[in-house]
Order: structure tokens, then sequence, then C-alpha cells
């Protein structure tokens, strides 16, 4: 299976980018690819995680993508990680990670693995599918950082 590992220093501290990071119903304001959010359940787990599910609705290059995915949040590691439980890919599962710096910059890291569901085409679409996933991380992890620092 295909995985698209994008990383980016960002100016702006580690808690700030996390802050920004945890608020997901708020990028559809600053990201221009995700059309809609909606957090479906939130629940603290007895380890101290947060589950949330979360329906997504993106564009990646022009076509409307729709997915839900359970999230789960380790604000002490500034980890999270996803699962698609139903949606347009037959696989797509990842994290968000931040890692300090210094007191002023952070790095963030988005990992996205996937799979397409018909597999003759593979070989045709998952080239163009990496791209996507790449170029809308990297936009991504940028308006985080943007966003964040606007914030302070």
């Amino acid at each position: 299976m295909p995985v698209v590992t994008v990383c980016e220093r960002l100016n702006s501290s580690q808690a700030a980018i996390w802050k920004q990071l945890c608020d997901v119903e708020s990028y559809p304001e600053y990201m221009e690819s995700i059309v809609d959010i909606k957090i479906v359940s939130r629940k603290t787990l007895p380890d101290n995680s947060i589950e949330t599910v979360v329906s997504w609705e993106a564009t990646v290059k022009g076509s409307i993508l729709r997915w839900t995915e359970r999230e789960l949040r380790y604000d002490h590691a500034y980890r999270l990680t996803f699962e698609q439980v139903s949606g347009d890919l037959e696989v797509y599962r990842g994290y968000w990670e931040v890692r300090a710096i210094d007191d002023d910059s952070a790095e963030a890291t988005l990992e996205v693995e996937f799979q397409i569901g018909v597999a003759e085409l593979h070989p045709m679409l998952e080239p163009l599918v990496i791209q996507a996933i790449r170029t809308n991380s990297t936009d991504m992890l940028r308006a985080l950082g943007s966003r964040a620092s606007s914030a302070l």
C-alpha cells in the first residue's frame, strides 16, 4: 500500500500548532481543500486519549471525496492517529504529529497510507493519488502553521 509522508517546519510553537490541529471543525475556514467537517462523536478513553469520529468532505484534484474516520488523540505525545471507517477509498489511515524544534518552531508531520478499491486501476491511479495527497498534505500543514502563527 502506498504511504505518503509530509513534514514541514512551522514557525510557531508546538503547543500553538497542536491546539490548531485539534480544532478540526475550523479547517474549512482556512484550508482550501476542506469543504466540510462534522464531529460525529467524541469521548475520553480510560487512558486519557480522546476518541473522535469525524465526517470529512474534501476536494482532491477537482473531485469531492467523502469519508468518516475514527481519530485517537494523544495530547501528551502531540500525536493523532486516524483510520477511515467508511468512505471513498478502500483504506485510508495515518497520523499527525507535532515535534518541538525550539520554543518558536516545530515540525509537523502528516502521514497517510491508502489503497484504492479497484485493483485494476492501481497502476494508473496510484501515482495521481500519491501526488494529490502529497500536495494537499503540504498545503494543510502550511495552513496550520499560518493559522497558529496568526493566533499568537
